[in-house]
């Protein structure tokens, strides 16, 4: 059979200047000038040249990959076969009711239902398969209901372009209101009488910039503007205290947070300032009575720390500290109840939980033994209460979800995830490896392996990294991982800098002027690999997404040779050209991750010296799989276009290069939980076929 011959992109060349220096882009006609368009319509609005070129790499994409479309449907069975189609979740107790969501067999969207607080009586408030029908795209936002329990604030998109629909449903008669609120960030916030709904509206260039107030059976175009932050910089977004008693107007970039309030008893009131930003100072705010409770790296609390505020106090000059800060404990989240507050903390790259009694201030702390696991708070409905819930598992356990007595200490477990295909603990191993940076620094890599896998270097490796945000890759149960394993593959995950696996100084190393820490410390980790003989660089295949394929760009460029093969799923790849645009979604809020290239000349050459777009070059590259999303508002589908489209006019090697374009979704892939599950199938036969197990 003939090889399909790969399309190839107009060069279209530009000439672009900033701070004096020239630069040409042959591809820019990819970036659709009717953006805010496309990602509200998709191909419908797309112009004709960029939906042929798209179109021609998804073909050449299905082209090559036909001759596994038989190992696809083997995963994907695979797959199915270790999720529990009728799955529920543990209902979580409210009042009189319990609230939870389950599926039934084939559905692909949740069901979220209620029942009595016995377990009896269910009722389905939302039936995600009803209301996805007839839909390409279908994704719940928000669900949350009103504190009488007649009233069910939902939202969903049907585009991918996260633009969500916001709907009141009567929880009496299951009918929804006559009117939608539309462009909206997801769900909202009831008041204590359920007169009023909060939400956050996303203005045409996708930026939740303003809060609403809805009275409830009004006309939406009469909501009142509650709050509108100007600077583009900086995100927004409204939701409730544990104790209920405060709505929470967050306003928050990567570094810096600012909280307004309004008492969720007294709506029309204006809202309140807990303290003003100040570049670099994060906090976030619970409450309980007539005290705030606030997690904030204030002064020289890199990890964090917790302090308290009276209400009627709440500036910083009225802080004290409750919770001290302890260098290389990072604080990750806290939550407030009535007689207890608790922590989720992670110190030597492990989760741990801390209770701590308001009464008297005596902790203890819930922490398992595994080398590498992952562990959550599940939060709850119920303030008065002396429960918590939260979930563990390991890379060979799966999940486990546990509610635990905080006075009596008791754990009782109420959900273990079940594998309908079977799996054995016994049959895996996981390890926690320390590779050696290039200055010195030990990047932890987390395994998992089949027991029988030779150790001897001819292991096949998917090497898993993100490294951005301050965001940690768990060492959690994936079942779809053991497609892999148990093919001889190790699965693994390197917690580089960029994240928080090491506490809050592991990310400031990973980003702005040393970002480059991030793509050295994934490199590191997969030469630790090979020289450790759980693989070797022509079996190894790395993976990541969004910000993560930012970082498969950069070391495809780096050390193509340490990788045989590249995955990288809805790519941030043309990092220069996208600072430089002010006018896309996510561009302001994301200068204090990367620098500003626009106001400083010093960050324009250091974005540009790594940008994996701006970096392509005439040598040879590993095999690439990219994948994007058409209506993608995060990572704009052009990123990825661009990219393969430059490699695949500059590279000097014939290793696969493909772009796989989701003209019908955005960021998250498809929508339905067995259609996302084609898209890994698909993800996973390239890697085994790059490694030579096809």
């Amino acid at each position: 059979m003939t090889k399909p011959l790969p399309p190839r992109a107009e060069a279209r060349p530009i000439t672009l200047e900033t701070h004096g220096i020239t630069r040409q882009d042959d591809y820019a006609w990819l970036r659709a000038d009717n953006w805010q368009e496309v990602m509200r319509d998709g191909r419908a609005s797309l112009a004709d040249d960029i939906e042929a070129y798209l179109d021609a790499e998804n073909a050449y994409q299905e082209a090559i990959m036909a001759p596994t479309k038989e190992l696809q449907d083997k995963l994907f069975a695979e797959m199915r076969g270790r999720i529990k189609e009728d799955d529920s979740s543990v209902p979580s107790p409210d009042g009189p009711y319990a609230y939870g969501i389950k599926y039934v067999t084939g559905g692909q969207h949740p069901k979220f239902v209620r029942t009595d607080r016995d377990g009896s009586n269910e009722t389905i408030l939302l039936d995600g398969d009803k209301e996805a029908d007839g839909k390409a795209y279908f994704k719940f936002g928000g669900a949350s209901h009103s504190d009488d329990h007649n009233l069910l604030a939902w939202a969903f998109d049907d585009k991918g372009s996260e633009y969500y629909s916001l709907l009141i449903r009567d929880l009496g008669t299951g009918k929804d209101s006559d009117y939608r609120i539309e462009d909206t960030a997801g769900g909202g916030v009831f008041s204590a009488d359920a007169k009023y709904l909060f939400y956050v509206r996303l203005d045409a260039n996708h930026r939740p910039s303003k809060l609403f107030r809805h009275e409830l059976g009004t006309d939406p175009a009469k909501d009142v503007l509650v709050y509108e932050e100007e600077d583009p910089g900086f995100f927004m977004g409204v939701g409730r205290t544990h104790s209920g008693d405060t709505i929470l107007i967050d306003i928050h970039d990567h570094e810096t947070s600012e909280v307004w309030v309004i008492s969720a008893h007294s709506p029309l009131d204006p809202p309140h300032l807990i303290a003003p930003r100040d570049t670099g100072v994060e906090y976030s705010v619970e409450d309980n009575g007539e005290t705030y409770y606030i997690l904030t790296n204030l002064g020289d609390a890199e990890d964090f720390k917790i302090v308290t505020a009276p209400k009627a106090t709440p500036g910083r000059e009225f802080w004290t500290d409750l919770v001290p800060h302890k260098p290389g404990c990072l604080i990750l989240s806290h939550e407030v109840f009535k007689t207890f507050m608790v922590r989720l903390e992670r110190e030597n790259s492990l989760p741990r939980i801390v209770i701590r009694r308001l009464a008297d201030n005596i902790e203890h702390e819930i922490s398992f033994d595994e080398e590498a696991y992952s562990l959550g708070l599940s939060g709850g409905y119920e303030f008065d209460t002396t429960d918590i819930r939260f979930s563990y598992s390991s890379m060979t356990t799966p999940s486990r979800v546990y509610d635990y007595n905080v006075e009596t200490r008791e754990r009782v477990l109420r959900k273990e995830q079940e594998v309908p295909s079977g799996h054995n603990p016994e049959d895996y191993v996981t390890r926690r490896l320390l590779a050696t940076a290039e200055d010195g620094e030990t990047v932890p890599v987390s395994l998992l392996y089949h027991k029988d896998t030779p150790l001897d270097g001819s292991a096949p490796c998917l090497l898993y990294g993100y490294g951005s945000y301050g965001i940690s890759i768990p060492a959690s149960f994936n079942t779809n991982a053991l497609s892999l394993v148990d093919r001889g593959f190790v699965y693994a995950i390197a917690h580089i800098r960029g994240g928080k696996d090491k506490g809050f100084a592991w990310y400031k190393k990973g980003r702005r002027e040393q970002k480059k820490n991030t793509f050295t410390d994934f490199i590191a980790a997969a030469r630790h690999l090979a020289k450790e003989k759980f693989t070797s660089h022509e079996r190894i295949v790395a993976q990541g997404g969004s910000a993560g394929g930012m970082l498969m760009g950069a070391v495809s460029n780096i050390a193509p040779e340490a990788f045989a093969g590249i995955i990288a799923e809805v790519p941030f790849v043309d990092v220069l050209a996208t600072m430089l645009d002010d006018t896309l979604p996510l561009t302001p809020p994301e200068w204090p991750e990367w620098g500003n290239p626009i106001e400083d000349k010093t960050a324009y050459d250091y974005i540009g010296s790594y940008s994996p777009y701006d970096n392509v070059e005439a040598k040879g590259y590993p095999a690439i799989l990219a994948v994007g999303g058409l209506t993608d508002p995060r990572v704009t589908y052009w990123e990825p276009a661009k990219w393969v489209a430059k490699l695949r006019a500059t590279k000097t090697c014939d290793n696969l290069l493909m772009l796989k374009t989701n003209m019908e979704a955005g960021h998250g892939g498809a929508s339905g939980r067995f259609d996302r599950l084609k898209e890994v199938a698909l993800v996973q036969a390239f890697a085994l076929m790059v490694a030579g197990k096809v």
